[in-house]
């Protein structure tokens, strides 16, 4: 395999990957993001599993398991949306290394980049949209100052 020595070439190929590293900051921004708000959602569960212990049977209950079902789907959607945002992570890695492979030698992978790049970002817009969906779903759970019974 043939690496190319010349300066213009590498430092070429080094901003050819370099492009894709900006994604990356989007994806760990989201990753730290939706990380929090799993946090929350394992906090609540777990007061409202306390107060299920601690109460009788009831319409308490009832509601908290509600809740709790609600919460595991919310849940759910934020595992997938974090999983999404890794595989991102992953693909857009293998991206950088691709275009700067391609740049630096004589491997024509540049479809290969592409896949992994265009990849990337399927992954990365499926997680928006889990994350969308997920945020729906926890405003759905608010009264904002209404009676229950409404």
């Amino acid at each position: 395999m043939f690496f190319a020595t010349d300066l213009s070439t590498v430092s070429h190929g080094i901003q050819l990957a370099v492009a894709p590293v900006f994604l990356l900051t989007a994806v760990s921004a989201m990753i730290g993001t939706v990380a929090g708000r799993l946090a929350r959602i394992i906090d609540r569960a777990r007061l409202l599993e306390d107060r299920i212990e601690a109460a009788a049977a009831g319409n308490a209950m009832t509601a908290a398991y509600g809740e709790l079902a609600r919460l595991r789907v919310r849940g759910r959607l934020v595992n997938i949306c974090i999983a999404l945002l890794t595989c991102c992570a992953m693909l857009i890695g293998l991206t950088i290394v691709a275009l700067f492979i391609g740049e630096t030698t004589e491997l024509q992978i540049w479809r290969l980049a592409t896949s992994f790049f265009l990849s990337g970002v399927i992954c990365f817009l499926l997680a928006l949209l889990c994350f969308f969906t997920e945020t729906l779903l926890a405003t759905r759970i608010l009264n904002f100052g209404k009676p229950k019974n409404q």
